[in-house]
């Protein structure tokens, strides 16, 4: 399990939208042409495409800037970009770029300077998920000396104003030396964090900044350590950041997962290496997964998450995106997705109060999650309970449970009940494996929860029809359905404190108590 799994689940759930970060780099447009191939060209030995599809996303240091977007952050991009054609598309496709998650603004490009050099642009030829050819158009030019300095001086005015920068290099002429030296020196100045995602050989240019994230090519290449030789390799890797005082190295290192390298009385209280091994998932682009790893480490440590939880984030969101095809951000809801299997979240983290809840609901949503919803006291855990917690599974992916609180219980069936208080029974159903969510409800009914929570599909057991379960009507409007599940005969609450209560010689034994016979008898979890 994820460490500080409440806190990374409060930043994902709003708390990022707190945060602003500064992404200073390369800003690239990627295009992609996909199609399918089944035959050669008669013309040459090369395959035929045939056109399906063309669309295009922001890549490099907007590729960064989309992935803290997704996030929810405050996100601005510094860099440069021409005037032309691929500039529009990409000034669109930021500005559309956090519409969707809890920070509906767009990535702010104010500090991005217009230059004389065209915008860069990478387009990529696709044939059945497969790349076949990569056409890139960039200038040999440098930028202009008065495009450099305006670049710098709004970068360093901004600084002050954030919680951590990151310098996504790709090597096409926007961090310079200077530049990058200006950077760090002037965040180091105010606390703020400096994350470098290099593509030099020589990190001398990032000394000072808090982490550098290369790839295992890029280390072996810095420290001239082959890949095959990964303890010479990290330890020439600890020398590289005593040499250039970050605070730490964080490595990818593809299928090997990610590590880091810290002095001991640094980012590491335990030690000066730390693994976080690789998620298994199906890999089917890889392009674009550095740009993850950095942006979500940055925004983690900006919230304030210990490296170690920050690393492993970085690489949950990172297996994420090399599931899809082309460069793509990670998003917030996806991460929460990946976060809240019911068998691996401890059980106080799924109870929610309604805010929680609702967004909690939104991110499953836009994870294509179908929601299930059903209600009641479950005051007494029975047979018949966990029967009808599991059939509401069958009819989709994430179960919220409506619970009543003990006031709305003592309205319903009077002043000796419930027998167990709600942040007892909440606890109890929240342990479940059945079961995502429980949201406490006051009402007498769960109508108001239901309307807030919008369900894909709304459960009751018993001998109710569709017509009289409360909430009925909200969810059939919304494009939702009801279905109604036997109950389990004989047990019920109510049945079970009369056992109790009976005389001992009176109780009938539990192993005669009958199992599993549906009837239409009302099982008591209103």
């Amino acid at each position: 399990m994820l460490p500080e799994l409440h806190s990374v689940l409060n930043l994902l759930e709003g708390g990022f939208s707190q945060l602003r970060v500064l992404v200073i780099g390369d800003i690239i447009l990627d295009r992609y042409i996909m199609g399918e191939v089944d035959r050669i060209s008669p013309e040459a030995p090369v395959p035929v495409l045939r056109h399906v599809r063309r669309y295009e996303r922001p890549g490099g240091a907007a590729n960064v800037a989309m992935n803290l977007a997704g996030l929810g952050c405050q996100t601005f991009l510094a860099g440069f970009w021409g005037a032309d054609t691929e500039q529009a598309e990409l000034a669109a496709l930021l500005q559309n770029a956090n519409l969707t998650s809890f920070s509906p603004t767009p990535i702010d490009t104010l500090c991005v300077i217009s230059s004389s050099v065209p915008t860069i642009s990478k387009t990529r030829i696709v044939g059945r998920n497969q790349q076949l050819l990569r056409l890139d158009i960039e200038s040999v030019d440098q930028y202009l000396a008065g495009e450099s300095s305006q670049l710098l001086d709004s970068v360093l005015n901004l600084i002050p104003k954030v919680h951590a920068v990151i310098l996504s290099d790709y090597a096409k002429g926007a961090l310079t030396t200077g530049l990058c030296e200006a950077v760090i020196r002037t965040a180091r100045s105010v606390g703020v964090l400096v994350l470098a995602d290099p593509k030099t050989p020589d990190f001398s240019k990032y000394s000072g900044a808090t982490t550098v994230c290369p790839n295992l090519a890029e280390l072996c290449a810095a420290t001239g350590v082959s890949a095959n030789r990964i303890d010479a390799l990290l330890a020439a890797g600890h020398a590289l950041l005593i040499e250039h005082d970050f605070q730490f190295l964080t490595v990818t290192m593809s299928e090997k997962g990610i590590t880091v390298l810290s002095r001991p009385d640094k980012a590491l209280p335990n030690g000066s290496v730390y693994r976080s091994p690789a998620r298994a998932r199906e890999v089917f682009d890889v392009s674009g997964a550095g740009d993850t790893v950095i942006a979500t480490l940055a925004a983690a440590l900006a919230g304030g998450l210990h490296i170690q939880t920050a690393v492993e984030l970085a690489n949950l969101a990172a297996g994420i995106v090399v599931a899809k095809v082309g460069t793509g951000p990670v998003s917030g809801h996806e991460l929460i997705a990946a976060l809240t299997p019911s068998s691996g979240v401890i059980a106080g983290e799924k109870i929610l109060d309604r805010e929680r809840a609702l967004l909690r609901v939104a991110e499953w949503r836009a994870a294509n999650e179908t929601i299930v919803f059903t209600n009641g006291c479950f005051d007494l855990l029975h047979v018949g309970h966990i029967t009808l917690l599991e059939d509401c599974r069958r009819f989709g992916s994430k179960l919220v449970l409506g619970l009543n609180t003990d006031a709305s219980i003592s309205r319903l069936k009077g002043p000796s009940r419930p027998i167990v208080g709600e942040n007892e029974r909440a606890r109890v159903m929240a342990a479940l494996a059945a079961v995502d969510a429980v949201v406490l409800f006051e009402e007498d009914t769960p109508l108001e929860l239901i309307e807030l929570l919008k369900p894909n599909v709304l459960v009751k057991g018993g001998d109710y029809t569709i017509d009289t379960v409360v909430g009925h009507e909200e969810v059939l409007a919304n494009g939702g359905r009801v279905e109604i599940v036997p109950t389990v005969g004989g047990f019920s609450t109510s049945n079970l404190v009369q056992k109790l209560t009976k005389p001992r010689l009176e109780a009938a034994p539990i192993h005669a108590m009958p199992i599993l016979s549906p009837v239409n008898e009302t099982q008591e979890t209103q």
